[in-house]
């Protein structure tokens, strides 16, 4: 192997783990330990720092340096940071004019093979809907937020409880400053969100990042809880079900409907059809209320012949008692006294 395709190989696998012992790497690189020390020197004159382990078996380790020396991707690694880089738009991060630039300088530095592989690979973004500007988040609270979930730090923020976060009046949409164990971001569905335990309220809370205000300085120092259910995951998941607990919704139901059970699979999300013969089938379904539930139900364009449970069945009457009341307020019309 010549020098530079083997540095390029000590590289990539002093990147891959945290200690190497010198007498693997020689195996690994076929080469002989005074030639891997060589090697190290190379590299560290090309700006990497590489400390010497000692001990009985000795090693090296890379470790993070104060300038960026060049990096190194395998081909997959390369075309997994470009789609990521490509994706940033979605996530509302308000870094994609940062990552657009990455991604240029990116593909700049691959060889041709990958550059055809990453322009073939284009993601078209959704344009947010205007009533949806809220939900770009400012960067550096994304990143302060970030900090003090890695430092354990209690955080102190302004947190703006209605659209009306950012506009000229939003003094008064302002609630008192929240005090939080930070634990998590996470992102859902284009939004960002804050997981932590609200120690006013003694429980744990899900913030919008894009309305939250930190106030600076941080609390003092907190012993990190775990997430009820262990998988911040499926806690946020549960609690956008609005389920304190499990990650189902509270209300679950079946219907039989006289439809076929194609007409209706690519609608149900979470749901299960079953279908019972050409024209009908069985859905299985869940909601936030049973209300909700009977709504949902209600869309699909098709008779429904069973309900269970009774409960699913009592918001359906209570539901064809609101719909004649707006039918006969739609005969009115809405300019009628």
């Amino acid at each position: 192997m010549a020098t530079s395709s083997r540095m390029l190989v000590l590289l990539s696998l002093l990147q891959a783990r945290r200690d190497w012992p010198g007498q693997r790497l020689a195996e690994r690189l076929e080469i002989s330990e005074r030639t891997v020390r060589r090697d190290i020197d190379r590299l560290r004159e090309l700006g990497y720092r590489i400390q010497a382990i000692k001990g009985p078996d000795g090693g090296y380790r890379l470790d993070a340096g104060s300038e960026l020396p060049p990096l190194l991707f395998d081909d997959e690694q390369a075309v997994v940071l470009a789609v990521a880089l490509q994706t940033v738009n979605v996530a509302g991060s308000g870094m994609e004019e940062a990552a657009g630039r990455a991604l240029t300088t990116v593909r700049q530095l691959m060889p041709s093979r990958l550059r055809h592989r990453i322009d073939a690979v284009r993601i078209a973004t959704v344009p947010q809907l205007p009533n949806d500007n809220a939900a770009t988040v400012d960067s550096d609270v994304l990143v302060s937020l970030s900090s003090a979930i890695h430092s354990t730090e209690v955080v102190r923020f302004d947190y703006a409880t209605t659209e009306a976060a950012g506009a000229a009046d939003a003094a008064d949409t302002m609630v008192p400053p929240r005090r939080v164990e930070p634990h998590h971001v996470v992102t859902r569905a284009g939004r960002w969100y804050l997981v932590g335990w609200d120690l006013d309220r003694d429980d744990w809370r899900i913030f919008r990042v894009d309305r939250i205000t930190p106030r600076t300085p941080f609390g003092p120092r907190f012993r990190p809880r775990e997430v009820p259910g262990g998988d911040v995951g499926t806690f946020v998941a549960a609690r956008f079900k609005g389920s304190s607990s499990e990650n189902e919704w509270p209300c679950r139901g079946r219907v039989i409907l006289a439809t076929n059970a194609t007409e209706v699979a690519p609608y149900v999300g979470d749901g299960v059809v079953e279908p019972l013969g050409p024209d009908r089938c069985r859905l299985t379904l869940g909601a936030w209320s049973w209300l909700g539930l009977a709504a949902s139900v209600g869309r699909f364009d098709a008779g429904i012949e069973a309900v269970e449970p009774p409960e699913l069945a009592e918001a359906f009457a209570t539901l064809a008692t609101r719909f004649v009341t707006a039918s006969v307020a739609g005969s009115a019309g809405i300019g009628s006294p």
